[in-house]
């Protein structure tokens, strides 16, 4: 049940976000083969900075990553890492990529980041909400009694 959290001496944790990159001008440069190849960069990467790849896929123009990640590391150098090496790579395997851009880049400078997880924001908002309403002293509900 508990397989996926990250355990450390002092904490546990299960933190997971949804990042979504795009090509820069949003040219349409994956082709199915080049999405593959993406793919497994992102994973290798993903793997090699502590992460814990969930799902990967995308289109032409764009790519979805659903990952877990360690406590200590931050959003923004997880992206920054994904998208330094992914670039790298596609651009070494593919240097006429992206048809004249004079940028160098691959990725679009922007990203989202959205965090994800088992329930609704709604549903973690009614729980601790109902914290503290039972007395301290009542015992709790035996199976099948409610809540």
């Amino acid at each position: 049940m508990f397989d996926d959290y990250d355990k450390r001496r002092h904490s546990v944790t299960k933190l997971c976000v949804h990042l979504v990159f795009t090509t820069k001008y949003r040219r349409k440069v994956m082709t199915p083969p080049i999405l593959e190849e993406m793919k497994v960069t992102l994973r290798e990467t993903a793997e090699k900075i502590g992460c814990t790849v969930k799902e990967i896929n995308g289109e032409e123009d764009h790519i979805h990553l659903l990952l877990l990640f360690p406590a200590d590391m931050s959003i923004s150098s997880m992206v920054n890492s994904l998208k330094t090496v992914s670039s790298r790579m596609i651009r070494k395997n593919h240097p006429n990529i992206l048809h004249g851009g004079n940028t160098g880049l691959f990725w679009s400078r922007s990203y989202f980041a959205a965090t994800a997880g088992g329930v609704t924001v709604d549903v973690l908002k009614r729980y601790v909400e109902s914290q503290g309403t039972r007395s301290r002293h009542s015992s709790p509900p035996l199976e099948g009694e409610g809540s």
